[in-house]
């Protein structure tokens, strides 16, 4: 999977984070509230997973504003998954395709892998296989791993609440 992206340093407080299960499909959305404005590409970021599995990253204006899974990988339950600990608060820009800026969804496949805290409240979502990468802060419960060439390799969702069905 290949999603280049850029990243700066942010100052300031990272954008609060709104999830929000559907029962009825296990959909899980995790909605960032509003942050800077910035340019870029507006739309959304498929990513497919090689078992049919997707995650979905609403982008505007260059911006990820939610994080959408809505065919769930299997998840594998690690008895002790941490996040990087203190990562960086970054602006993570998704730049329109020069060649094609009026492109609004782009869909990448390859491995998708889940993995969650026995309480299910910290996912994992690595992208791709095994790569050095650094675990930036987009918003105050959404990490994003990165790669040394500025592609995402992994999404974090943190304190995720409980399915509907188990509360």
């Amino acid at each position: 999977m290949s999603i280049i992206v850029q990243v700066e340093p942010a100052s300031g407080t990272p954008p609060d984070v709104e999830y929000r299960w559907d029962a009825d499909t296990d959909i899980l959305t995790a909605n960032l509230r509003a942050g800077a404005v910035s340019e870029g590409m507006s739309g959304s970021v498929e990513l497919t997973g090689s078992d049919g599995s997707w995650l979905v990253l609403d982008v505007a204006k260059g911006r990820i504003n939610g994080v959408e899974v809505a065919v769930w990988p299997d998840v594998r339950t690690r008895s002790a998954l941490a996040p990087p600990s203190d990562p960086e608060f970054a602006t993570v820009t998704v730049p329109s395709r020069r060649s094609q800026p009026g492109i609004a969804s782009v869909e990448v496949g390859g491995a998708l892998v889940a993995e969650a805290d026995e309480a299910e409240r910290t996912i994992h979502f690595r992208l791709g296989g095994a790569k050095q990468i650094k675990t930036v802060r987009i918003a105050r419960d959404v990490l994003l791993d990165v790669d040394h060439r500025n592609r995402i390799g992994g999404v974090w969702l943190l304190n995720v609440p409980p399915f509907p069905a188990n509360s």
